[in-house]
């Protein structure tokens, strides 16, 4: 049973991140090849995640209530400011990196956000600066600057504003997994980002209702990668890495985990066609190699 076990959870997390990565891509597809305006997706990726992921929780958890983080009014405020720093700017961030950009490099300098973390605890002193996070800095430095410029400084292969977007959306995943930690001791994940999920939606549909979309962009292709992005890449994407953790440990499954820049990686280069030349594959090596080191070690990035 306990290999059976971890089977399921290895499977669970590969599948998870699989479908994260695979979500970016689609979301690439959809901004580039389908017009869908990327304002309205995130809208609708984070209110009907939202309700899918509350579900889920109250199919999984019948003995707990849907809103017994709101009993308590520390609870709330957490909730309020993580949902709005924490998950809206992931999210909004990200979709606009790929949106002026490409899944692949939105994917890479997201998941930079650890290095960002190291920083952070040694600058509040939590933490000694350590040779390892030299290493790591030099590593996300060098990465980073070969994957945007195949080498060159006077040469950018990716817009600025993708750039910029992408390295928002690497702080705001640090500030995501730092903050979110008093929440999570306190109530089960999928209750804290479904709700998460569900208020940042609400915030954005003032700017970009969910009913207002263009019904002459919706055809059958559409509608199916539209699912696929909103339901596999985010709802079951979430839900199944998380339940991996149910079967392996946290730093087991943080290294499965360092599949989902792989497979977005992939999936643009074979799908999209999006090329990578040379320097830009080093950059990239360095960045996967600095991403799977630091799952080995801490175990603890967490992904939305």
């Amino acid at each position: 049973m306990d290999k059976y076990n971890r089977i399921k959870g290895i499977t669970l997390a590969i599948v998870g991140a699989s479908f994260w990565g695979l979500g970016g891509t689609v979301s690439d597809y959809l901004f580039q090849h389908q017009h869908i305006d990327m304002n309205w997706y995130v809208t609708a990726r984070l209110l009907i995640s939202g309700v899918l992921l509350l579900c889920l929780f109250k199919l999984t958890h019948e003995q707990h209530s849907l809103f017994s983080i709101f009993k308590d009014k520390a609870s709330i405020i957490q909730l309020l400011l993580f949902s709005i720093f924490g998950m809206f700017l992931v999210q909004y961030s990200y979709m606009a990196s790929i949106n002026y950009g490409n899944a692949a490099v939105a994917t890479l300098l997201q998941y930079i956000a650890p290095v960002y973390i190291i920083i952070w605890y040694v600058l509040r002193k939590k933490d000694t600066f350590k040779a390892f996070d030299l290493i790591a800095i030099i590593l996300t430095i060098a990465g980073s600057f070969l994957l945007l410029t195949n080498g060159s400084i006077h040469n950018l292969m990716v817009a600025k504003s993708s750039i910029i977007w992408g390295i928002i959306s690497g702080l705001s995943l640090a500030f995501y997994t730092i903050y979110v930690g008093n929440l999570l001791k306190k109530y089960p994940s999928v209750l804290v980002v479904g709700w998460s999920m569900l208020i940042s939606g609400i915030f954005i549909n003032f700017k970009a209702p969910i009913w207002d979309i263009d019904i002459q962009l919706l055809n059958g292709q559409t509608i199916f990668y539209l699912l696929f992005g909103i339901i596999a890449g985010t709802t079951i994407a979430f839900f199944f890495f998380i339940s991996s953790l149910n079967y392996l440990s946290a730093k087991e499954t943080a290294f499965f985990g360092t599949i989902e820049p792989v497979i977005a990686i992939l999936s643009s280069a074979i799908w999209l066609n999006v090329a990578f030349l040379p320097f830009q594959i080093l950059g990239i090596l360095l960045i996967l190699v600095l991403i799977l080191t630091i799952s080995l070690k801490k175990g603890n990035t967490s992904e939305v």
